[in-house]
């Protein structure tokens, strides 16, 4: 069966930055499984898998755009430290703030004696990244899968919708 739209899709993948530093694997353990259009792979991911097959191995480099998008610099910015009342913040923590547009998540990046400095973009943002995968199954989804937007395990999806 060739992957399309609502597939099914079951696979080991190694993801690295274009100089080869492995930022994720799932080689070590359980392979990843996704419903293919659910939005769970970046959509430069998805487009390569389009008519792979189970037993595929490929190889592929999906820039910024198509991965998870260009780094804005509208998206750093300094905020008082007084407005995390009591909250010990430190950086590298991430949490979401609510925004003119919805909530965000961001993540702290630097912190002075009255200012913090957050990041609302994604950690990945403006890196091209390399995918090396191997497909190991292809089916279609179940009723169910379909419905709730996600791959369920043997027993189904563990949890309440």
């Amino acid at each position: 069966m060739q992957i399309s739209e609502n597939s099914v899709v079951v696979m080991h993948y190694t993801v690295s930055t274009e100089d080869g530093t492995e930022l994720d694997t799932s080689r070590n353990g359980q392979p990843l499984a996704a419903l293919l259009g659910s939005r769970f792979l970046i959509s430069g991911l998805e487009e390569a898998l389009q008519g792979k097959q189970a037993g595929d191995n490929f190889a592929v480099t999906i820039g910024p755009e198509k991965a998870y998008g260009e780094r804005l610099d509208q998206l750093v910015q300094d905020v008082p430290l007084s407005m995390f009342n009591d909250l010990e913040v430190e950086v590298g923590m991430s949490f979401r703030a609510t925004t003119d547009h919805g909530e965000q998540s961001v993540i702290v990046i630097d912190k002075t004696d009255d200012q913090v400095t957050i990041d609302g973009n994604h950690p990945l943002a403006g890196i091209t990244l390399s995918f090396e995968v191997d497909v190991i199954e292809v089916r279609e989804p179940t009723a169910d899968e379909l419905q709730h937007g996600h791959v369920h395990g043997p027993g189904g999806c563990g949890h309440n919708h």
